[in-house]
């Protein structure tokens, strides 16, 4: 008869074959792993979450936005350069030039991805040194660098094209702003707003409920992060929370400000006179990204599974928006 070959702790030889094997295994991947660069390493063993979870919303390049057509109103608000030229032709004076003029410049704009609106109790310290349980709204959010931008290039007749540009370090500098769409009994708007407050206190309980694998920044944290060009599971988190919000809020939107650096800009008639500082009257306008919400539930007990994400059936003029538009870029 064929005797049994032993192993020490009672391990038979078919176990101690397994194991063997299974070491071998996670020693190839602990090796592997060593060998991805850091940032690849990084995104392997980032946030994962189930399909639906995360919202990611595409930058919002769009050719029209790398160039603006405007007077140069300094120039054409001199009388005194009004005058017939001595030698060129009028179109060749410096009045004439200075109108409707292509202003060009390079752009980028982040990518936005964002978890459910949610809320939580924390509590908060007061100026009296007690504390104080609040309702915080908060969303968590994730801001990355695609790498891709857009910028004028000269071609050679002397026209400009634009071709896609590489956008190498970005910075990210947040505004969230949650403003209300509610209408009174007359159908006008009743604004209210409120501003992303740092909260401290609130940073570790979301931090342990919506990302425990992950680091959550607060809004002058992220201004800090240098966003290089990242794959798919790249990029930066972060949170912007909002406290004593109304509860008899139903309809409402979240501006994100910061994400490109899209702009426009006005110069209303007569805005500006010779001798003031250039520029002096000029209205700005940047690009930002708003977030539609609705919530049907009332004042009391407040929950947040009550929240939807887009407009509210059959509401969606109180947002500026079209029937069923969840997100929109606008310029305010």
């Amino acid at each position: 008869m064929r005797k049994l070959r032993c192993f020490p702790f009672g391990v038979s030889g078919n176990s101690w074959i397994f194991w063997r094997v299974s070491w071998a295994v996670v020693l190839l991947m602990v090796v592997g792993a060593a060998e991805l660069p850091a940032q690849d390493l990084m995104e392997s063993l980032g946030p994962r979450f189930a399909p639906g979870v995360l919202t990611t919303i595409a930058p919002a390049l769009e050719h029209q936005d790398t160039v603006t057509v405007r007077d140069i109103v300094e120039l054409r608000a001199r009388d005194d350069l009004a005058r017939p030229p001595f030698k060129n032709t009028s179109s060749r004076t410096l009045y004439e030039m200075a109108q409707a003029v292509d202003f060009r410049r390079d752009l980028w704009c982040l990518e936005f991805s964002f978890k459910p609106l949610r809320m939580l109790y924390v509590d908060v310290p007061q100026s009296t040194g007690k504390m104080q349980r609040k309702l915080i709204w908060y969303v968590v959010y994730r801001v990355r660098n695609t790498g891709i931008g857009l910028g004028p290039a000269v071609q050679p007749d002397g026209t400009f094209k634009t071709v896609e540009r590489e956008s190498k370090l970005l910075q990210f500098v947040p505004q969230f702003l949650l403003t209300s769409q509610d209408r009174d009994r007359d159908g006008k708007p009743v604004r209210k707003t409120y501003l992303d407050r740092i909260i401290p206190s609130a940073i570790d309980p979301i931090a342990r409920r919506e990302l425990p694998r992950g680091t959550l920044l607060n809004s002058v944290q992220i201004t800090e992060a240098k966003l290089v060009p990242t794959g798919a599971a790249g990029g930066v988190w972060g949170v912007a929370t909002w406290s004593d919000v109304d509860p008899e809020i139903d309809f409402f939107s979240i501006l994100v400000g910061g994400l490109t650096n899209a702009y426009q800009w006005q110069d209303p008639p007569g805005a500006y006179q010779p001798g003031v500082a250039p520029g002096s009257g000029r209205r700005l306008r940047h690009k930002q990204l708003q977030l539609n919400f609705w919530r049907p539930g009332d004042a009391y007990a407040e929950d947040e599974r009550e929240i939807r994400w887009g407009p509210a059936p059959g509401k969606a003029a109180y947002y500026g928006a079209g029937e069923g538009v969840a997100y929109q870029w606008i310029y305010r």
